[in-house]
């Protein structure tokens, strides 16, 4: 049964899913892009873009309630002065994932997650 599945575990406690995702949003963005597994960029999706709409309203409120989700000081900083100046026009969708095929030791599904408004290619 389904009861209770709003979201997806990923097969580890839960403090160890909260400081992966976590750590998953800092390098994301730090670096824009990061290549992971098809499950771990359908977490991080749901988990970073309410955080990147928090960060359009540039409050002391915001900036520690998104320090709570992040735990990185240089991390929170780039999010409120880089990228909420660039997606501040954006009514949501702020980030793309792409598949990549199978990854060759255990044939999990690899995929970029990836920043919509800081990709060169587009």
């Amino acid at each position: 049964m389904k009861h209770g599945k709003k979201f997806n575990h990923l097969g580890v406690k839960s403090s160890h899913r909260k400081s992966m995702l976590s750590n998953l949003a800092s390098s994301l963005i730090k670096k824009k892009r990061i290549l992971t597994t098809l499950a771990k960029a359908k977490a991080l999706k749901k988990y970073i873009e309410p955080l990147i709409t928090k960060s359009k309203k540039n409050t002391t409120h915001s900036r520690r309630i998104i320090f709570k989700y992040l735990k990185n000081k240089h991390s929170v900083k780039e999010l409120f002065e880089k990228i909420s100046l660039k997606i501040y026009n954006r009514p949501g969708g702020y980030t793309r994932i792409i598949k990549t095929g199978f990854r060759l030791g255990d044939s999990a599904e690899s995929s970029f997650i990836e920043l919509v408004d800081f990709n060169q290619n587009f």
